[in-house]
């Protein structure tokens, strides 16, 4: 038996991670999510694909549900091998923008996307040591290269990339991998979900979705990067070559990252 845990399973990439894992053989799931009805509907497809689930409808920014969750797990199966940090919000707002009555929303942002993969991670971890499993935290591309009008998104997911490389080396003797996933524009909507300045839901995307990556091919990439082990899977070939601008010219990446955004939304 080979058994996953994956928060933010109810929709989106974390769905369909848990669609594509089902397929493999001793497939044991865990979902986490905030919607019981959406995990039961992802629950009962990856059973028709022959996995064995278990659902929690949860929130990642309490602590107490985090290592529930865990508890919940190694209680049901007796281990866990894999770990998948994929819940997060998305938020869309020039900083400018963002009264101070309304700036709670960057730490409320934060609790989901940062200390939301830590809890669970902590809880997760004596188990994980045991089997020699895996870590996966899904971050983004706005956690390597800043997006403006993504101030608070970024901080976090750049918090997530410092605190998991720097799991990773000190779990290296431990034979736990830990695998940081870089997407880049998914067809999903989280950015729709996501906060504005006002700190409710966007309604809209801010940025240009032409082209976005597929929800498949993502999970195909994580998933594949999780069972080899990579350190990181940075997705698509403007991420890769971003990545190595910015240190030599920063000036250019921060002009590629504005023409990212709608018109509407750019700095005034």
């Amino acid at each position: 038996m080979n058994v996953t845990v994956i928060t933010g399973a109810s929709d989106g990439i974390g769905a369909e991670v848990a669609r594509q894992l089902a397929a493999k053989a001793q497939a044991a799931l865990v979902l986490a999510g905030r919607s019981q009805e959406k995990l039961d509907a992802v629950a009962a497809q990856c059973r028709e694909r022959g996995a064995q689930v278990l659902t929690m409808a949860m929130d990642v920014a309490q602590e107490t549900q985090c290592r529930g969750l865990v508890a919940a797990a190694v209680e049901r199966f007796g281990r866990i091998d894999s770990l998948i940090n994929n819940a997060g919000i998305s938020a869309q707002a020039l900083f400018e923008d963002v009264k101070a009555e309304d700036l709670h929303w960057y730490e409320d942002l934060m609790r989901v996307n940062l200390w939301g993969s830590v809890w669970c991670t902590h809880a997760a971890l004596p188990h994980l040591k045991q089997s020699r499993g895996r870590i996966v935290a899904v971050g983004s591309l706005a956690g390597l290269v800043g997006v403006p009008g993504r101030t608070a998104y970024s901080a976090s997911k750049f918090a997530m990339t410092g605190f998991f490389e720097a799991l990773r080396a000190e779990l290296k003797s431990a034979g736990v991998s830990v695998t940081t996933a870089y997407p880049g524009v998914v067809a999903t909507q989280i950015r729709y979900r996501g906060y504005n300045a006002q700190g409710q839901a966007a309604g809209s995307s801010g940025l240009k979705e032409e082209g976005a990556m597929s929800v498949e091919e993502c999970a195909r990439l994580i998933v594949d990067g999780m069972e080899q082990r990579r350190r990181e899977v940075v997705m698509t070939a403007k991420g890769k070559l971003g990545r190595f601008m910015k240190l030599l010219v920063p000036g250019v990446v921060e002009g590629i990252a504005l023409q990212a955004l709608k018109q509407e939304v750019r700095p005034h």
